[in-house]
């Protein structure tokens, strides 16, 4: 190691920068990253093995910050050790104005170096397990004896935060049970969050939990500045092949301000005349502002040479390999660009596979992804404890597990295993699922699966693995309130509007088995955006005459055409059936003609060509067009002019009543939709712009939720 004095000569100067980088613009987060600097010094200088000029060398360590709020870390290291786009020009644009920036205010994954995007606290730490994951389940099929072609470390920092977030807890408890040996988790440990000392809030053994979890636990008390002890404990996490390690390194949040210590340098900048403080105390030149001296940049110099041979090392490896074992290295190589390991496209049904008998969605989104997991090595898939219910396991599945495991119920596996127990962990399911889709993109294609309701515990990471453009299918069952008997807890209502609002994310209800292989389809295709395959667990109607895959790829297109119609209904998922009902009834008993329209994707609509949207909702006709769909209708104003929809809660019935007691009837839906047809014939389709109708609001009024959330009788 280099002279102490030399070392703390680089910590000081760093700390001082940080400073500066936050008084600059007068905003920023300077306490955690300046209390980090010893950890990072013992990070970039001599544990994690990286190469600055290939920020995506394969088999690099990753680094998370699960912390982000301490982003200046990061990047200043990133800087120091020589990323090519961390110039300093981009290293001082932290908080500036500059839309082009590459230091955001919290690490963002389309930058250099930056592995997984971090925000919302115990988000990277579930993605540092995903990513650990990855390497353990890639080892064990790719490696060979005296070829360890994927062996990597992950390495995240957290602070108090990410040990009290439901998340970071939940990956927390995974990674113990899976004995991810390659994860360290770095606490800094600073004993302050935003509203002041931790203790206000928390008096738990930290390290006792964290040895319960099934992690070895070592501590350094002068996280301040023995950049040696970090080193041995660091060092220490990789050699051991046993577990997983936490390391408890006590720091002073902001040290060397007037402030440090307290809650007040957590997240604003320190104020000029504490940042000339720090340097003088250091016995810096406070009249120098953002300097990095000649001599830091030497300290960090071996960085690129060391990182430039590590690759030369692993070529060199990888080239032997695929000599000795060349089919393995064929699919190694797809795997590394982001490529499937098959054809996924011959393991989707034919139409004609599919029953024509009323059959669950969930049993046909079964059916499609269960060849694509068994045939294609890429796909991961799992459920939160819901196994019995998704139907997302496949005959002969192995599941990820520690090799030695051994479970009361039988069911083991090790890690080639390519089917998850994420345990009643939905939020965590979710992230850590990102994690894996980010250790290389394409080369694990995560897939989740729980009750649609429950995606609301899990929609933070969903939303994440949005901003981030991380395949990732999630599939989401029992997805309507023909659910039933569990009740309206289990009864989704609300959460499509929060799904097909999402940005850059693939909400996908499909009607039955041909549409689901449609919509499987479009979310293995889409490379760059998370889905969520919306699926029923009760029996939904099989329409082989009329559903098209090719039209899911459209995100809607006309189910039933009606020469010269009276009304467009729009049918979705398991409503599909009550828009084919009530066309019929309207027909029969009102003379009515209705032609239907299936749109089981907003998103998917949106990307084609006006003329095609035109054609399909006919936005020109004087027809008006009604969304049946027993969800909130918002979001459906864009395309229809009134909704057979639910504006309340649901109820626990049998489910073949649910759907009966809030009126989702043919005969019912048809007697509303009949005056609204006469009306515009009378008044002109003019006379419903702007004026959307909601035509289900007349329950009956025995029990019902009420908008304050209380139950009332109404006698």
């Amino acid at each position: 190691m280099e002279p102490n004095d030399r070392t703390q000569y680089v910590v000081r100067c760093y700390r001082a920068l940080i400073a500066d980088l936050c008084q600059q613009f007068n905003m920023g987060h300077p306490g955690s990253a300046m209390g980090m600097a010893a950890i990072g010094v013992a990070l970039w200088k001599y544990v994690m093995k990286y190469s600055p000029k290939n920020a995506d060398f394969f088999n690099r360590d990753r680094f998370v910050l699960s912390n982000g709020h301490a982003c200046l870390f990061q990047y200043t290291f990133l800087h120091l050790t020589g990323y090519q786009a961390m110039t300093f020009e981009q290293l001082s644009s932290y908080h500036s104005e500059r839309w082009d920036s590459y230091t955001p205010g919290h690490p963002e994954i389309e930058h250099e170096g930056i592995e997984v995007t971090t925000g919302p606290l115990g988000q990277g730490i579930a993605n540092a397990v995903g990513l650990a994951m990855a390497t353990k389940h890639l080892g064990a099929v790719y490696n060979r004896p005296g070829f360890e072609m994927v062996n990597n470390m992950t390495w995240v920092t957290i602070g108090d935060a990410c040990l009290q977030e439901g998340v970071g807890m939940e990956a927390i408890q995974l990674a113990g049970h899976w004995r991810l040996d390659n994860l360290c988790v770095i606490y800094d440990n600073n004993q302050i969050t935003c509203d002041g000392s931790v203790d206000i809030c928390m008096a738990e053994d930290v390290n006792m939990k964290m040895r319960a979890s099934g992690f070895e636990v070592l501590e350094v008390e002068d996280g301040n500045h023995d950049v040696e002890s970090i080193v041995k404990a660091l060092v220490a996490a990789r050699a051991n092949k046993k577990r997983p390690t936490f390391i408890n390194i006590k720091t002073t949040i902001g040290v060397g301000s007037k402030k440090q210590g307290i809650a007040d340098v957590h997240g604003a900048p320190l104020g000029k005349e504490d940042v000339a403080h720090i340097k003088e105390s250091f016995g810096l030149d406070s009249s120098k502002i953002l300097e990095v001296p000649q001599e830091v940049y030497d300290f960090f110099r071996e960085a690129v040479p060391r990182g430039q041979q590590l690759e030369k090392d692993w070529n060199g490896l990888l080239s032997k390999y695929s000599k000795e074992h060349p089919d393995l290295a064929a699919d190694l190589k797809k795997r590394m660009n982001g490529e499937m390991l098959d054809d996924w496209t011959k393991y989707i049904p034919k139409k004609e596979d599919f029953p024509t008998e009323p059959t669950p969605s969930r049993k046909s989104a079964g059916a499609v992804c269960n060849p694509l997991a068994k045939n294609v090595g890429n796909f991961m898939v799992g459920t939160a404890d819901l196994t019995p219910s998704v139907n997302m396991a496949w005959k002969g599945k192995v599941d990820f597990q520690h090799p030695d495991l051994r479970t009361a119920c039988g069911i083991n596996g090790d890690y080639t295993g390519r089917y998850l127990h994420w345990g009643i962990r939905e939020h965590a399911m979710a992230s850590v699922s990102n994690g894996m889709a980010a250790f290389k993109k394409g080369c694990i294609l995560p897939v989740t699966s729980s009750f649609f309701m429950f995606y609301i515990y899990a929609a933070p990471g969903v939303r994440m693995g949005a901003l981030q453009s991380l395949q990732v299918i999630h599939i989401a069952t029992h997805d309507s309130i023909g659910t039933g008997e569990d009740g309206p807890t289990h009864q989704p209502i609300e959460l499509a509007a929060l799904y097909r609002a999402m940005p850059n994310f693939l909400y996908i209800r499909p009607c039955d088995g041909e549409e689901a292989a449609g919509a499987f389809i479009a979310a293995v295709g889409a490379k760059n955006t998370p889905s969520m395959i919306s699926v029923a667990r009760q029996n939904v109607e099989q329409f082989p005459k009329y559903s098209s895959r090719e039209g899911v790829q459209k995100g809607a297109y006309v189910f039933i055409e009606e020469q010269d119609a009276d009304v467009t209904l729009i049918g979705v998922g398991a409503e599909m059936t009550f828009a084919v009902g009530a066309a019929k009834v309207l027909k029969d008993k009102h003379g009515i003609k209705a032609r239907i329209v299936s749109f089981p994707s907003q998103r998917l609509f949106e990307e084609q060509p006006i003329e095609y949207k035109r054609e399909v909702l006919q936005y020109r006709s004087n027809a008006p067009r009604v969304i049946i769909e027993a969800y909130t209708v918002n979001g459906w104003e864009r395309y229809a002019d009134a909704g057979y929809s639910m504006h309340t809660f649901g109820h626990s019935l049998p489910r073949q009543y649910v759907y009966g007691r809030f009126n989702f009837d043919n005969d019912k839906i048809a007697a509303k939709i009949q005056p609204l047809v006469q009306e515009v014939k009378k008044n002109g389709i003019e006379s419903l712009r702007g004026e959307f109708r909601d035509l289900n609001t007349d329950y009956p009024r025995d029990v019902f939720h009420s908008a304050f959330g209380t139950s009332h009788v109404v006698s």
